[in-house]
């Protein structure tokens, strides 16, 4: 039973978590991803997608790397600051990328969402 409550625990909380991330995401980037992809923006698509996914791996790997659930929580909480950290990073590297993904540039999407993706293997396996 323990097995399966730890599993029930880890699931829920990483599925939290990432649904966290996503709407903390949403809230710091200076355009609404939400309204832009029901009007069928694919770029905000994109980067979205990659952030999510990228975060998605650093929970995936803190549940398998750490014994305790306080360390799971705590480094998924480092690897959340790690990817909203590349967000502003890579929008201070390239001014003009929040217009671009509002204006549904889509190579500027697929790169961001690119860039999110790696940050997030990256982090993910340092955690290893």
């Amino acid at each position: 039973m323990d097995a399966a409550l730890n599993y029930l625990l880890h699931l829920i909380s990483g599925l939290a978590m990432v649904a966290a991330f996503a709407a903390l995401y949403m809230a710091v980037t200076p355009f609404r991803e939400r309204a832009l992809i029901r009007q069928g923006f694919v770029a905000p698509a994109l980067s979205l997608a990659g952030a999510v996914v990228g975060f998605s791996l650093t929970v995936a790997s803190s549940i398998l790397h750490n014994d305790s659930y306080p360390l799971f929580v705590a480094w998924c909480a480092a690897g959340l600051s790690v990817q909203v950290l590349a967000y502003f990073v890579l929008a201070r590297l390239l001014p003009g990328l929040p217009d671009q993904l509002a204006g549904n540039n889509v190579a500027a999407g697929a790169f961001a969402g690119t860039v999110a993706l790696v940050v997030g293997i990256v982090n993910a396996a340092c955690m290893s």
